[in-house]
């Protein structure tokens, strides 16, 4: 789970070079932002994440999105 608003590197860089190392190029990520803007959840996609979640969120809604990307990734 990153958020894109982060000191130092953003969320969206840090996506991208997890996507493009290969020990972790697989691992599930949500965006979890408040950036709401559609180029930010395009960017988001563009750099690998699997999902993109905008706060506030219910706890619910939450679980459900890490839920999901958790049962997409045994599948």
């Amino acid at each position: 789970m990153l958020d894109v608003m982060l000191p130092g590197l953003d969320g969206f860089e840090i996506c991208y070079r997890l996507r493009a190392e290969p020990s972790t190029a697989k691992l599930p990520i949500l965006m979890f932002t408040a950036k709401a803007q559609e180029i930010d959840k395009d960017t988001g996609t563009r750099v690998g994440a699997d999902d993109y979640l905008t706060k506030p969120s219910s706890p619910e809604v939450i679980i459900n999105h890490v839920a999901k990307l958790l049962e997409k990734g045994n599948g």
